[in-house]
Protein backbone atom coordinates (compact mmCIF):
# COMPACT_ATOMS: atom_id res chain seq x y z
CA UNK A 1 0.00 0.00 0.00
CA UNK A 2 1.42 3.58 -0.88
CA UNK A 3 1.74 5.98 1.10
CA UNK A 4 1.22 9.81 0.02
CA UNK A 5 3.45 12.69 2.03
CA UNK A 6 1.54 15.39 2.86
CA UNK A 7 2.73 18.59 3.94
CA UNK A 8 3.54 17.89 7.45
CA UNK A 9 5.35 14.65 6.31
CA UNK A 10 7.61 16.84 3.56
CA UNK A 11 8.43 18.95 6.59
CA UNK A 12 9.34 15.94 8.96
CA UNK A 13 12.05 14.73 5.97
CA UNK A 14 13.15 18.07 5.62
CA UNK A 15 14.19 18.64 9.21
CA UNK A 16 15.49 15.07 9.72
CA UNK A 17 17.93 15.29 6.52
CA UNK A 18 19.16 18.93 7.95
CA UNK A 19 20.10 17.55 11.41
CA UNK A 20 18.46 13.96 12.53
CA UNK A 21 20.99 14.34 15.72
CA UNK A 22 19.80 17.20 17.08
CA UNK A 23 16.36 17.81 15.66
CA UNK A 24 12.93 16.54 18.54
CA UNK A 25 9.84 16.21 17.76
CA UNK A 26 8.66 19.66 20.07
CA UNK A 27 10.93 21.30 17.64
CA UNK A 28 9.86 20.33 13.99
CA UNK A 29 5.88 20.31 15.80
CA UNK A 30 6.26 24.03 16.67
CA UNK A 31 7.60 24.77 12.83
CA UNK A 32 4.75 22.87 11.64
CA UNK A 33 2.26 24.14 13.95
CA UNK A 34 0.82 20.89 15.18
CA UNK A 35 1.38 18.82 18.59
CA UNK A 36 4.00 16.56 19.45
CA UNK A 37 2.32 13.61 19.37
CA UNK A 38 1.34 14.10 15.60
CA UNK A 39 4.64 14.50 15.05
CA UNK A 40 6.12 11.81 16.49
CA UNK A 41 2.78 9.67 15.00
CA UNK A 42 4.12 10.90 11.29
CA UNK A 43 7.54 9.42 11.97
CA UNK A 44 6.51 6.09 13.34
CA UNK A 45 4.13 5.55 10.02
CA UNK A 46 7.29 6.80 7.72
CA UNK A 47 9.54 4.22 9.64
CA UNK A 48 6.85 1.87 9.12
CA UNK A 49 6.24 2.23 5.45
CA UNK A 50 10.17 2.56 4.99
CA UNK A 51 10.45 5.90 3.37
CA UNK A 52 12.30 6.96 6.84
CA UNK A 53 14.92 3.53 6.46
CA UNK A 54 17.78 4.48 8.59
CA UNK A 55 19.25 7.48 10.86
CA UNK A 56 22.74 7.43 9.76
CA UNK A 57 26.01 8.86 11.74
CA UNK A 58 28.53 10.26 9.36
CA UNK A 59 32.20 9.49 10.08
CA UNK A 60 35.18 11.07 9.29
CA UNK A 61 37.57 7.63 9.08
CA UNK A 62 40.71 9.39 8.79
CA UNK A 63 40.24 12.13 11.73
CA UNK A 64 38.83 9.20 13.87
CA UNK A 65 41.33 6.39 13.62
CA UNK A 66 43.13 7.60 10.65
CA UNK A 67 41.73 4.96 8.23
CA UNK A 68 41.16 5.54 4.45
CA UNK A 69 37.97 5.47 2.53
CA UNK A 70 38.01 4.39 -0.51
CA UNK A 71 35.02 4.39 -3.48
CA UNK A 72 34.97 1.74 -6.39
CA UNK A 73 32.99 2.10 -9.04
CA UNK A 74 31.62 -1.27 -9.95
CA UNK A 75 29.56 -3.17 -12.49
CA UNK A 76 27.61 -6.33 -11.82
CA UNK A 77 25.42 -8.29 -14.02
CA UNK A 78 21.98 -6.78 -14.03
CA UNK A 79 20.09 -10.06 -13.68
CA UNK A 80 22.85 -10.65 -10.06
CA UNK A 81 23.09 -6.41 -9.23
CA UNK A 82 21.09 -7.30 -6.34
CA UNK A 83 22.11 -10.33 -4.88
CA UNK A 84 25.78 -8.89 -5.04
CA UNK A 85 24.90 -5.70 -3.55
CA UNK A 86 24.00 -7.95 -0.45
CA UNK A 87 26.97 -9.86 -0.34
CA UNK A 88 29.01 -7.00 -0.84
CA UNK A 89 27.74 -5.72 2.66
CA UNK A 90 29.19 -8.33 4.14
CA UNK A 91 33.13 -7.68 3.32
CA UNK A 92 34.76 -6.50 6.16
CA UNK A 93 35.44 -2.78 5.49
CA UNK A 94 32.33 -2.32 3.03
CA UNK A 95 30.11 0.93 5.23
CA UNK A 96 28.09 1.44 1.74
CA UNK A 97 26.73 0.09 -1.48
CA UNK A 98 24.94 1.99 -3.88
CA UNK A 99 22.79 0.56 -6.68
CA UNK A 100 22.46 2.26 -9.75
CA UNK A 101 19.61 1.46 -12.80
CA UNK A 102 22.53 1.10 -15.24
CA UNK A 103 24.16 -1.58 -17.35
CA UNK A 104 27.69 -0.48 -16.48
CA UNK A 105 29.12 1.28 -13.30
CA UNK A 106 25.59 -0.20 -11.60
CA UNK A 107 27.32 -0.18 -8.31
CA UNK A 108 29.06 2.45 -6.02
CA UNK A 109 30.91 0.92 -3.20
CA UNK A 110 32.14 2.41 0.04
CA UNK A 111 34.73 1.05 2.15
CA UNK A 112 37.07 1.84 4.93
CA UNK A 113 40.40 0.40 5.40
CA UNK A 114 43.46 0.88 7.83
CA UNK A 115 45.93 1.13 4.73
CA UNK A 116 46.47 0.67 1.42
CA UNK A 117 46.47 -3.16 1.11
CA UNK A 118 43.41 -3.81 3.53
CA UNK A 119 41.81 -1.34 0.30
CA UNK A 120 43.19 -3.91 -2.39
CA UNK A 121 41.79 -7.09 -0.37
CA UNK A 122 38.49 -5.24 -0.10
CA UNK A 123 38.86 -5.10 -3.96
CA UNK A 124 40.08 -8.37 -4.46
CA UNK A 125 36.95 -9.55 -2.50
CA UNK A 126 34.99 -7.70 -4.61
CA UNK A 127 36.04 -9.28 -7.88
CA UNK A 128 35.90 -12.89 -5.79
CA UNK A 129 32.09 -12.24 -5.94
CA UNK A 130 32.18 -11.48 -9.93
CA UNK A 131 31.74 -7.91 -9.61
CA UNK A 132 33.95 -5.80 -11.70
CA UNK A 133 36.16 -2.99 -10.13
CA UNK A 134 36.13 -0.33 -13.50
CA UNK A 135 37.80 2.16 -11.07
CA UNK A 136 38.61 3.67 -7.57
CA UNK A 137 39.47 6.70 -5.91
CA UNK A 138 40.13 8.01 -1.66
CA UNK A 139 37.33 9.55 -0.85
CA UNK A 140 38.40 12.84 0.88
CA UNK A 141 34.66 14.22 2.02
CA UNK A 142 31.27 13.94 1.26
CA UNK A 143 28.77 16.90 2.22
CA UNK A 144 24.90 16.52 2.24
CA UNK A 145 22.28 19.05 2.21
CA UNK A 146 18.52 18.31 2.80
CA UNK A 147 15.80 18.25 -0.20
CA UNK A 148 14.55 22.08 -0.58
CA UNK A 149 11.29 21.30 -1.91
CA UNK A 150 10.26 19.69 1.27
CA UNK A 151 12.04 22.87 3.17
CA UNK A 152 10.03 25.63 4.67
CA UNK A 153 10.42 28.12 2.20
CA UNK A 154 10.11 25.53 -1.25
CA UNK A 155 13.07 27.38 -3.07
CA UNK A 156 16.53 25.56 -4.33
CA UNK A 157 18.98 27.94 -4.95
CA UNK A 158 19.69 26.94 -8.92
CA UNK A 159 23.79 26.86 -8.55
CA UNK A 160 23.53 24.45 -5.40
CA UNK A 161 24.33 21.04 -6.43
CA UNK A 162 22.30 18.37 -5.02
CA UNK A 163 25.29 16.13 -3.23
CA UNK A 164 29.26 16.79 -3.47
CA UNK A 165 31.90 14.10 -3.31
CA UNK A 166 34.75 15.35 -3.13
CA UNK A 167 37.93 12.79 -4.28
CA UNK A 168 41.86 13.10 -4.05
CA UNK A 169 43.29 14.90 -6.77
CA UNK A 170 41.41 17.71 -6.94
CA UNK A 171 38.38 16.46 -8.30
CA UNK A 172 34.29 16.38 -7.37
CA UNK A 173 31.68 14.03 -8.61
CA UNK A 174 28.69 16.78 -8.29
CA UNK A 175 24.68 15.87 -8.71
CA UNK A 176 23.07 18.58 -9.96
CA UNK A 177 19.22 19.01 -10.22
CA UNK A 178 18.41 20.56 -13.72
CA UNK A 179 16.18 23.26 -13.78
CA UNK A 180 13.79 24.18 -16.75
CA UNK A 181 15.80 27.74 -17.59
CA UNK A 182 19.16 25.69 -17.57
CA UNK A 183 20.61 26.30 -20.70
CA UNK A 184 21.33 22.48 -21.77
CA UNK A 185 17.63 21.58 -21.49
CA UNK A 186 16.50 20.25 -24.44
CA UNK A 187 20.19 19.37 -26.25
CA UNK A 188 21.40 16.92 -26.74
CA UNK A 189 25.21 16.72 -24.74
CA UNK A 190 26.48 16.35 -28.60
CA UNK A 191 24.61 19.88 -29.94
CA UNK A 192 25.65 21.44 -26.58
CA UNK A 193 28.99 20.95 -27.43
CA UNK A 194 28.24 21.85 -30.80
CA UNK A 195 26.54 25.40 -29.91
CA UNK A 196 29.22 26.38 -27.34
CA UNK A 197 26.94 25.41 -24.24
CA UNK A 198 28.66 22.70 -23.03
CA UNK A 199 32.27 22.35 -22.77
CA UNK A 200 34.17 19.77 -24.99
CA UNK A 201 35.71 17.77 -22.25
CA UNK A 202 33.12 18.40 -19.69
CA UNK A 203 32.31 14.35 -18.07
CA UNK A 204 28.71 13.49 -17.59
CA UNK A 205 28.84 10.47 -15.93
CA UNK A 206 25.30 9.71 -15.53
CA UNK A 207 21.64 11.29 -15.92
CA UNK A 208 18.87 10.51 -13.49
CA UNK A 209 15.20 10.63 -14.78
CA UNK A 210 12.18 9.60 -12.74
CA UNK A 211 13.03 6.08 -11.92
CA UNK A 212 15.20 4.94 -14.53
CA UNK A 213 19.57 5.95 -14.56
CA UNK A 214 20.79 6.49 -18.23
CA UNK A 215 24.42 5.78 -19.25
CA UNK A 216 24.78 9.39 -21.09
CA UNK A 217 26.26 9.35 -24.92
CA UNK A 218 26.12 12.14 -27.56
CA UNK A 219 22.66 11.66 -28.30
CA UNK A 220 21.14 11.92 -25.19
CA UNK A 221 19.19 14.97 -24.72
CA UNK A 222 19.12 16.20 -20.86
CA UNK A 223 15.20 17.43 -19.63
CA UNK A 224 14.08 19.64 -17.20
CA UNK A 225 14.66 18.31 -13.49
CA UNK A 226 16.86 15.12 -14.65
CA UNK A 227 19.32 14.74 -11.63
CA UNK A 228 22.86 14.95 -14.20
CA UNK A 229 26.36 13.23 -12.61
CA UNK A 230 29.47 15.21 -13.48
CA UNK A 231 33.01 15.04 -12.96
CA UNK A 232 34.91 18.13 -12.74
CA UNK A 233 37.92 19.79 -11.20
CA UNK A 234 37.47 21.02 -7.83
CA UNK A 235 38.83 24.59 -8.58
CA UNK A 236 36.39 24.49 -11.73
CA UNK A 237 33.53 23.45 -10.70
CA UNK A 238 30.86 26.38 -10.85
CA UNK A 239 32.01 27.36 -14.58
CA UNK A 240 31.25 23.29 -15.28
CA UNK A 241 28.25 23.45 -13.97
CA UNK A 242 26.87 26.66 -15.66
CA UNK A 243 25.14 24.78 -18.42
CA UNK A 244 23.22 22.95 -16.09
CA UNK A 245 21.64 25.80 -13.71
CA UNK A 246 19.96 28.51 -14.08
CA UNK A 247 21.02 32.30 -13.23
CA UNK A 248 18.15 32.98 -11.18
CA UNK A 249 16.37 30.82 -8.65
CA UNK A 250 13.03 29.73 -9.58
CA UNK A 251 10.36 28.22 -7.66
CA UNK A 252 10.20 24.48 -7.43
Amino acid sequence: MDYRLDEIDRRIIYELMRNAHDTTAPAIAEATNVSSGTIRNRINQLEDYGIIRSYTTEIDFERADDRLTNLYICTAPISERKSLAREAHSIPGVINVRELMTGRKNLHILAVGEDTESLRRVARALSGLGIEVEDETLLEAERHVPYAPFGPDRKSPASDPTDVISLTGGAEVVDVTISSEAPIVGLSLKEAVAEGVLDEDTLVIAVERGDSVITPDGTTTIQADDIVTVLCRRDDTDRVLEPFIAEEVNEI
